[in-house]
């Protein structure tokens, strides 16, 4: 039976080459250094890295070890840094990439996406080490720059499918404004309600990506399997997660939120059960997307709990972003990375593991805390080193290959 074409095309098509034939099929040196061939590769890593030392300190710092930067609040810090420092760079990453495939036309490569990734590093360490303002400058421009790039492409290309993911990305860049502009005392909002607006338009991101990937993959890996999601549902689930998140946002606590949030739970729940999870048991890299994803209805179900006080925000919040965010980029970067250094679809046991200490990490930040509260502090230990474990074996895998040329010679 023919295999259903993936709704976004990120891996080459066939199968990968081995090494000897990777040496045949390379007639001739490819150009500049493979790390600005393509917008996953200094973004995967760069993010990894940050993710690897992000962490453990800023539990350090909560736990008294280490003093935390002084420019801002510590937690406006943490929390702005590992949405727009972390998650945004796997994004900017995964979309330069996916804007070539769904395109055919070139993306920024070279000395382009080297001073990319440059201004992302540079925002990254003035954080810690240079006054605010500087800080902000660096950190609010490579946003709406990676978002007009996208946009350019895909008008050019006429994919109009995939404008809104520009639209969103400028949405994300004028989130990160009003947290800046808060933060200096220029506009009278609470920065953390520009935080929350951010990690909505991601979680938006992840709704639809995951919406195409994750049964697109899945049918790919098991063929003659029937993945339908009702259309009527499709559309729901987008609908009232936008509505609630918006709300959330933009509105007092109150039961309108917490009733879209609930309503939102069951109708991501649904949308799983009809992607047939249970049947990639026996495939880590397609359960990791599938167990990520489940984080997304705990998540919502957290936050409409918060919205009647019975449980603390960061709750479900720490759901979405370390259960669903962070699983759904570890499933994303493993993946996306084979394919594209032309590797095997196939996942090595230090990958898994990587899997099972992120979805670990995310048992210990949110769902330990609510059943034990007076071991929290124990828990954000084994939060934070399971998550840089992960990172690390991560990076100990893939740092070599998103460093080198493609096995099969190609570019990119």
């Amino acid at each position: 039976m023919k295999e259903p074409a993936p709704a976004i095309a990120l891996e080459p098509r066939g199968r990968a080459l081995n090494v000897g034939a990777a040496a045949s099929s390379a007639h001739f040196p490819l150009p500049g250094w493979p790390l600005f061939r393509l917008g996953f590769r200094p973004f995967y890593l760069g993010a990894a890295a940050f993710a690897v030392v992000s962490v453990p300190y800023w539990i350090a710092g909560l736990l008294g070890v280490v003093a935390l930067p002084s420019t801002m609040p510590p937690l406006l810090w943490h929390a702005h840094e590992m949405l727009f420092g972390f998650a945004v760079a796997v994004i900017l990453g995964f979309l330069l990439t996916a804007g070539k495939a769904w395109t055919g036309l070139a993306t920024p490569r070279g000395a382009t996406l080297a001073a990319m990734a440059g201004l992302w590093l540079a925002a990254r360490l003035s954080a810690v080490w240079a006054p605010y303002t500087v800080y902000a400058l660096l950190d609010m421009v490579l946003l709406p720059w990676v978002a007009m790039v996208l946009i350019l492409v895909l008008w050019r290309a006429g994919n109009r499918r995939n404008l809104p993911l520009g639209a969103i990305l400028l949405l994300l860049a004028l989130a990160n404004l009003a947290f800046h502009s808060a933060v200096l005392g220029w506009l009278a909002v609470d920065p953390l309600r520009a935080l929350h607006a951010g990690l909505a338009l991601v979680v938006m991101i992840e709704c639809v990506i995951a919406g195409r990937v994750i049964p697109a993959f899945t049918l790919s890996a098991l063929p003659g399997r029937k993945l339908q999601v009702p259309p009527w549902l499709e559309r729901s689930t987008l609908a009232v997660t936008a509505l609630s998140l918006a709300a959330w946002v933009l509105l007092p606590a109150g039961f309108v939120t917490a009733t879209g949030f609930a309503a939102a739970a069951l109708l991501h729940a649904a949308r799983l059960w009809h992607w047939q999870p249970w049947r990639t048991r026996s495939r880590p890299i397609l359960w990791v997307l599938h167990a990520a994803y489940a984080w997304l209805p705990v998540g919502f179900l957290l936050l409409a709990w918060a919205q009647a006080g019975g449980v603390a925000a960061s709750a479900g919040i720490h759901a979405l972003a370390v259960g669903a965010t962070a699983g759904l980029i570890i499933g994303m970067i493993t993946r996306t990375a084979r394919g594209h250094t032309g590797r095997a679809l196939k996942v090595s046991r230090l990958e898994v593991a990587a899997y099972l200490l992120v979805a670990a990490a995310a048992i210990a930040r949110v769902l330990l805390p609510l059943l034990a509260p007076g071991q929290t502090a124990a828990w954000l230990v084994l939060a934070a080193a399971t998550w840089a474990t992960a990172f690390v074996l991560y990076l100990w895998v893939f740092t070599p290959w998103l460093l080198s040329s493609r096995l099969d010679g190609k570019d990119g």
